[in-house]
């Protein structure tokens, strides 16, 4: 009984921690966004503060940050859109001839530092004239949407049955046809999360944006650095911009978190 209740401690303990790592600084964020400017920065925090919304006044009122905004919901739904397009067929092309060397390309894709495709993607798309555009950005972006899709999408299309895909062809329904109507519709769960880590890692990407957007179609994520100066810093309004940017990826989370949760779960357990 004292072991158990000491490992029940010392989880008790890990979680707190846990907890305390990562809700602080988020809290402290929030927190601040409502400070006034000059108690923002002050140190140690000030708990007990009067509300002020002046910070998202500036905000939105001197910086053009609602189409900002608007740029990387463009940017992030667009390159999540062709993520799912290219990612969900050659998921179930990759889990159906059993073929790995595909997807661990990807995967190299993915995880190799996002200076090593800045230059040549910066000359070969000024030579057609996309820098600047939203379509560079879509598209670049997709290096980093389409493993996340692909990956997430193997254990679902492994654990399919092959039989049914056998039976829709015996019956005459093309790949197009077998792929919308049989395997999505069993893999939906994992296409709801691929889409979900898909949005959220675009939206919060940096440095493709930074290089290759232009003055019409900066990101958030961009502009936001705009706050930060040669030894001055409007805190007040990075902490706004900061508290606007993670907004839309915590409530699209929250509003699915059951069907998030399940799908990470079930794709774990068909793997």
């Amino acid at each position: 009984m004292v072991k158990r209740r000491l490992l029940r401690m010392a989880d008790a303990t890990q979680l707190v921690v846990v907890l305390i790592v990562l809700v602080l600084p988020i809290a402290w964020t929030f927190l601040s966004a409502f400070k006034p400017r000059t108690e923002v920065a002050a140190i140690p925090p000030r708990l007990f503060f009067t509300p002020t919304l002046d910070n998202f006044i500036e905000l939105f009122s001197r910086n053009d940050f609602l189409h900002n905004t608007l740029n990387s919901l463009i940017v992030a739904g667009g390159s999540t859109l062709l993520g799912l397009v290219l990612g969900v067929p050659a998921a179930f092309a990759i889990a159906w001839h059993r073929m790995s060397w595909p997807a661990t390309a990807t995967l190299f894709a993915r995880m190799a530092p996002g200076t090593l495709f800045l230059l040549p993607w910066l000359m070969m798309f000024s030579k057609i004239n996309l820098v600047g555009g939203y379509l560079v950005l879509i598209l670049t972006h997709a290096v980093i949407t389409l493993p996340i899709v692909i990956w997430v999408l193997l254990p679902y299309f492994d654990a399919l049955p092959r039989e049914l895909v056998e039976a829709a062809q015996i019956d005459g329904a093309r790949q197009d046809q077998t792929l919308r109507l049989v395997v999505l519709p069993i893999a939906m769960p994992g296409v709801v999360v691929a889409s979900i880590l898909s949005f959220v890692f675009s939206w919060n990407y940096f440095l493709f944006a930074l290089v290759l957007s232009g003055i019409e179609t900066k990101t958030a994520i961009v502009a936001s650095f705009n706050f930060i100066g040669e030894g001055v810093t409007n805190w007040g309004a990075l902490m706004a911009a900061a508290v606007v940017i993670a907004l839309p990826p915590l409530i699209l989370t929250l509003l699915i978190q059951r069907r998030l949760v399940g799908g990470l779960a079930a794709g774990a357990v068909k793997g």
